[in-house]
């Protein structure tokens, strides 16, 4: 999964695909899982995901397929404690920053030797 600056207002399901690292059938499917997933829909019915979205389905992502939770179980977990489950989701995705740039410090030190 990429990470992206995101700044643009609005992107298509095929702008989201790549930044997330996932097929477009998938994020169609998990739009009718999970009813915290809602696009915006132009008036040709193109999906238009926010960053929100984006950073939404980045935390369905997570507890699916990193913490290798069942779609239901994922559900059950985000209803039940949505703000738990989100900081604990920030704290890993800040962890995994401060980890990519210690390493990035060690690759350019060992290029100094």
């Amino acid at each position: 999964m990429r990470r992206d600056n995101l700044d643009k207002r609005y992107y298509r399901i095929r702008e989201v695909a790549e930044i997330l690292g996932l097929p477009q059938s998938t994020l169609r499917f998990w739009e009718n899982q999970f009813t915290i997933i809602n696009p915006r829909r132009s008036s040709s019915g193109i999906r238009l995901y926010t960053a929100t979205d984006i950073e939404t389905i980045r935390l369905i992502y997570f507890l699916v397929k990193e913490k290798g939770l069942k779609l239901g179980a994922a559900q059950e977990e985000i209803r039940r404690n949505p703000h738990g489950v989100n900081k604990r989701f920030e704290t890993i995705k800040r962890l995994r920053g401060i980890r990519d740039r210690l390493q990035s410090i060690l690759d350019a030190l060992n290029k100094m030797r």
